[in-house]
């Protein structure tokens, strides 16, 4: 009876001590371990998607031919459901770790400011390049296809399209992922996984070349560079919408392989397809390299010397979820 008591003693605090170390393995002192919470956050964000599918699937395939020309109206409700998807999703995790959604990358001083900045750095950018690749022979002119009023309706409806097309797209991969990476691997190699990943979800349009999918993970780099320096994701989207509008609508260019209805130039590559890009369009351009380490010292200059990043703290080591 002894012997069975003393084993007992020994034995009881055991239950407790695997408690403790499940729910260490699954939050720490800052709430759902980061790991965890970005894959509760995919699931809630892939499940709203396949209902999305059921509902609306029919409907978007019926009007979407993936060898046609992008229209306007059709793009503006895709994006915007799917900006839509994410806001849910966000929200359902921001309840759960019992935080503002604006901490996602909404948050931050000057954002209208910010913005307005992003959109005239985007769309200088890609007048840059087109301009580059233009002045040396690469591209060539063919006139507008678009006159008087139909101009500026397709202006609006891109100009629409890519708003929200900047808005979901940095919100996905540099809003809640980057700000719940950044607190469980540091945030810039949350900034790295994060950017091949948007590289490699470029994979799938029509036209891309290895080329393009490399620029589109170093155009993601040079956003997270923003988000380091300003706190938010603002810049970052008004550079995305007019980068994407300028290639589109305003040069007619293919946008990573896509073609649009309705733009006010339109173009033609002339020359090697590693210099001009091809059907890529200027994103497939070994011309973009040079561009984007400007920008990054551009950006270096401008805020690096005079702020101070909010995720210094999480800089490129593990830190604690």
């Amino acid at each position: 009876m002894d012997e069975f008591s003393e084993t007992s003693s020994v034995d009881q605090p055991t239950e407790p001590s695997q408690k403790h170390d499940l729910h260490w393995a699954f939050v720490g002192k800052n709430g759902i371990r980061a790991g965890w919470s970005a894959l509760l956050f995919l699931a809630i964000f892939i499940a709203l998607e396949v209902l999305f599918g059921l509902a609306l699937g029919r409907y978007f395939r019926t009007h979407m031919d993936p060898k046609a020309a992008i229209r306007p109206r059709i793009s503006f409700l895709q994006e915007l459901c799917q900006f839509a998807l994410f806001l849910i999703a966000a929200g359902v995790m921001a309840v759960i770790e019992k935080r503002k959604i604006g901490a996602y990358g909404y948050a931050g001083t000057a954002r209208l400011q910010r913005f307005i900045f992003g959109l005239i750095w985007g769309f200088v950018a890609i007048s840059l390049l087109v301009g580059s690749l233009w002045k040396a022979h690469l591209l060539a002119f063919d006139g507008s296809p678009l006159h008087g009023l139909l101009a500026w309706e397709y202006a609006a409806g891109w100009g629409l399209v890519f708003v929200f097309v900047g808005l979901f797209e940095e919100s996905l991969l540099r809003g809640y992922l980057q700000f719940t990476l950044a607190r469980g691997i540091g945030f810039w190699w949350g900034a790295l996984l994060l950017s091949v990943l948007f590289g490699a979800i470029h994979k799938g349009n029509a036209g891309e070349s290895p080329v393009g999918l490399f620029s589109a993970g170093a155009v993601g780099l040079v956003f997270c560079l923003s988000l380091w320096y300003t706190g938010s994701l603002w810049w970052a989207i008004g550079f995305h919408a007019a980068w994407d509008w300028g290639q589109t609508y305003f040069y007619g260019t293919p946008d990573s392989g896509m073609i649009a209805k309705g733009h006010l130039l339109s173009v033609h590559p002339t020359g090697s397809l590693l210099w001009t890009g091809g059907a890529t369009g200027p994103e497939g351009s070994l011309l973009i390299v040079p561009l984007l380490i400007l920008i990054a010292l551009l950006m270096w200059l401008w805020w690096g010397r005079r702020t101070t990043s909010p995720f210094r703290h999480v800089e490129v080591r593990p830190v604690e979820a």
